[in-house]
């Protein structure tokens, strides 16, 4: 409207922009409540029953473990007998413990687990010694009786083992001659013959084919008590052979190399299936300062047979008569063997 009194109006402009919002003033910031904090309950102790109301704890397998010392060794030492002390065991527990325990030493031990070799070692090594026990004794025997021995006996026996040496040695050197005349003889066939003759006459008087003759000495054993057995007449037969008795005949029997003595029920022995009664008489071809101390030695043949109540006299002669003859068989099996 225009009139005198209207006041105008304020002219727009033509492009009015947009009004700007005004900026609102910050608006101060809102309190954030912040929770106030709980207290924390006071911790109380729980009550302690009574000891004697308190439950007995069950006994533990093993004890509880402790702070390993750095030395094993000084676990050993340090560790507590009382706590490594087993759990007390009823009777009854202790004795299937023991029967088990047996039971596995037997099963350890029995049978033997043995190699071969094991097994070989230890038959030879039982061998060796029972060898030694037995040579041992046997020269401890031997010693125990040349201790006791007199002085004069002592010489005897020196005496039997230098003349035993010489016969030895002897015996060699007639082999040595024999064999050098067969290899320098011209007639080498004519000289084997007469060799071969001389040694047929030899071994019949060993066989016992042949009659004896020579120095020597002849044994007569009187038995009044009839205590002297076939195996005392054996003994002084081997021992005069070790002296080097070269023909023997006992009463009317030839001695060879397969003769056997039997004792005879009634008294007396047998002689290669001969009985021959008391007294004995050995006579023998040999060296009689050989033989008689063969005989006479401490614990020897004569001692034997006067502890039996038998009587021994032995003559020396320069010359007996080995007469009784043995008849010569052929041998059934035994054949010479090709060279």
């Amino acid at each position: 409207m225009s009139g005198p009194g209207a006041a105008a109006a304020p002219a727009r402009p033509e492009a009015d922009p947009a009004p700007k919002p005004e900026p609102k003033p910050a608006s101060a910031p809102k309190p954030v409540s912040v929770p106030a904090p709980v207290p924390e309950p006071e911790s109380k102790p729980l009550p302690v029953p009574a000891p004697e109301l308190l439950p007995v704890p069950a006994p533990k397998s093993a004890p509880e473990p402790e702070d390993e010392p750095e030395d094993e060794d000084a676990l050993a030492f340090e560790a507590d007998p009382e706590e490594d002390e087993p759990a007390p065991m009823s009777v009854s527990a202790q004795a299937v413990d023991r029967h088990s325990g047996r039971r596995r030493l037997k099963a350890a031990l029995w049978p033997p687990r043995m190699s071969r070799g094991q097994l070989v070692v230890a038959v030879l090594l039982f061998s060796l010694g029972l060898g030694l026990a037995i040579q041992v004794r046997s020269t401890n025997d031997h010693h125990s009786q040349l201790r006791g021995a007199r002085q004069e006996d002592l010489v005897r026996i020196l005496d039997e083992l230098d003349s035993r040496q010489q016969r030895l040695q002897q015996e060699k050197a007639e082999l040595e001659q024999s064999l050098a005349k067969l290899e320098n003889s011209s007639n080498q066939a004519k000289e084997a013959q007469e060799q071969t003759r001389k040694k047929v006459t030899e071994l019949g008087v060993l066989a016992g084919t042949v009659k004896a003759t020579g120095p020597g000495i002849v044994l007569t054993v009187d038995d009044p008590q009839g205590q002297v057995k076939a195996d005392m007449l054996l003994d002084t037969l081997q021992e005069l052979r070790a002296a080097g008795a070269e023909a023997i005949q006992i009463n009317d029997v030839r001695v060879v190399v397969n003769t056997y003595f039997t004792d005879v029920s009634g008294g007396g022995v047998q002689i290669d299936g001969k009985k021959v009664s008391a007294p004995y008489r050995f006579t023998v071809v040999g060296n009689p300062q050989d033989l008689t101390p063969a005989l006479n030695i401490p614990g020897g043949v004569v001692r034997t047979l006067e502890s039996h109540q038998a009587r021994a006299t032995i003559s020396q002669q320069q010359k007996v008569v080995v007469d009784a003859l043995v008849d010569l068989k052929t041998p059934q099996y035994a054949k010479p063997a090709p060279k």
